[in-house]
């Protein structure tokens, strides 16, 4: 399985960052860390091995950039405000270095967006906010409520990247049409803390007429294991 490792230094966040790519050609998969995860952890923890066929075979191409809640959201030492900028900051490199690399070398228009945990949350908000750019959505054991960083500081930033405030209220013809098109799981694991998170996400999105599937993992036994089942399970689907 061919691999990449890409450096650069980005304006929209004034530092260099860090990507590994995986695979030559095919449907281009982003796949965010989770919330203390780098851009090598699902290489170390062996989930990108679990899909290396679709690699080798050319069907798919997986992205995986490095992590930023640091420096925005877990950064105590700026005002919540600035932390909501910053992550702002991590969402405009995202769109353009990262997305804007993997149209160039894909030629694809739309994204597979996946992550676990708080990488689950990353995929979310950013399908939610640009529906435009993603045709499939993995969210898996994720945690969705940014009120828990910001110590009851709130303004639009905070509330316009927080799901389980703005999904709700969601009315947008344009959003909730492009939304409809795309193919969206939110997975579980069984006696993972956040499922009632996950399953809530489910409902609101079921409220709001977008599809989505909801699927628990119950077979494995470790979490690393049921993560790379729901990945190659969700990747195998890819068309």
């Amino acid at each position: 399985m061919k691999e990449f490792y890409h450096k650069w230094y980005s304006q929209y966040i004034s530092r260099d960052f860090e990507m590994l790519v995986f695979g030559e050609r095919g449907i281009p998969v982003i796949l965010f860390p989770t919330f203390n995860g780098k851009y090598f952890e699902y290489k170390d923890n062996k989930i990108i091995e679990s899909a290396a066929d679709l690699v080798e075979n050319g069907k798919i191409k997986i992205y995986c950039p490095d992590n930023f809640n640091y420096s925005s959201w877990h950064n105590y030492e700026i005002h919540p405000a600035d932390r909501a900028k910053s992550h702002l900051a991590y969402e405009r490199l995202i769109i353009n270095d990262v997305i804007g690399f993997a149209k160039y070398e894909t030629e694809y228009q739309k994204f597979v967006i996946g992550g676990f945990e708080f990488g689950a949350y990353h995929s979310l908000n950013l399908t939610l906010r640009h529906p435009e750019l993603v045709s499939n959505l993995l969210c898996t054991d994720g945690f969705y409520d940014i009120r828990q960083f910001v110590f009851g500081y709130y303004d639009d930033n905070c509330y316009f990247n927080n799901p389980v405030d703005y999904l709700p209220n969601l009315q947008d013809k344009w959003f909730i049409e492009n939304l409809q098109k795309i193919l969206i799981e939110i997975a579980s694991t069984d006696k993972s803390v956040s499922y009632d998170n996950n399953y809530f996400i489910h409902e609101l999105l079921l409220r709001k007429k977008i599809k989505n599937n909801f699927f628990v993992n119950e077979n494995d036994t470790d979490k690393i294991s049921k993560w790379s089942t729901i990945l190659k399970t969700f990747l195998n689907q890819l068309k």
